[in-house]
């Protein structure tokens, strides 16, 4: 599959109709916002980035890569939404926060600097392309040998369309209605199998659980039900 083959044209137009929102904490976009600071601390935890040479593939406005780059990660961020990249541009602008913004795909990026990156992040990101394994081979592709990589993404069964969409979408109201399909979501075991196929190994698994009582997210080894985030690295 070439990589201009491997996007959703619809997935795109979704984003770039809330472009406007990306840093609106009270938006659609407040839980990526609540939950940005767990997995940048997940992150810089199991692999410290500051010095180190960091890609955000997805990087949408901007939120995960100015807080990588806050910690010291000379940052990287791609997308193919041209509306968020400028969101993300001009809040750069405004916080003085230093970060590389490219239109692209993660298989264009790999293609021209293969083996570039000490970190390479993919964030709730899958579940929004039409071949995830394409992505994560080209994420394997950008990462040096050694290098750490992180994926994150939500979980297929009856459970996660339970919470995931009905309880988010439509009930809590937490994203916009349409945010994430049913189909596209991704089984651990899944993601497992495609970072075999493309040569990492699978170093830790947690889940992320949301308490709509206290409304707070928390990182939850325990239970990858819904989201779950994972760490691989690139044998050196």
């Amino acid at each position: 599959m070439t990589s201009e083959a491997n996007v959703d044209p619809a997935e795109i137009a979704k984003f770039e109709a809330l472009a406007s929102r990306w840093w609106d904490r009270n938006s659609e976009f407040k839980p990526l916002h609540d939950i940005n600071p767990l997995r940048a601390n997940y992150i810089d935890r199991l692999s410290p980035v500051a010095g180190k040479r960091l890609v955000d593939v997805g990087c949408g406005g901007g939120i995960l890569a100015e807080a990588m780059a806050q910690r010291g990660a000379r940052v990287t961020g791609i997308d193919m939404g041209e509306a968020p990249l400028a969101v993300a541009r001009l809040h750069q602008l405004e916080s003085g926060v230093e970060v590389e913004y490219l239109h692209s795909t993660a298989e264009t990026l790999a293609a021209g600097q293969p083996e570039s990156f000490d970190i390479v992040c993919c964030l709730e990101m899958l579940e929004h392309v039409p071949d995830p394994g394409a992505v994560i081979q080209a994420c394997a592709d950008m990462a040096r040998p050694g290098a750490a990589l992180y994926f994150s993404t939500i979980n297929r069964n009856p459970k996660a369309f339970l919470f995931a969409i009905v309880g988010a979408e439509h009930i809590l109201q937490l994203l916009p209605a349409g945010t994430h399909e049913y189909d596209k979501f991704i089984k651990p075991s899944e993601l497992a199998g495609w970072l075999r196929d493309a040569g990492l190994v699978l170093e830790d698994m947690t889940g992320l659980t949301y308490n709509p009582i206290t409304r707070n997210y928390r990182l939850n080894p325990g239970d990858v039900s819904v989201n779950y985030l994972v760490h691989a690295v690139k044998p050196a």
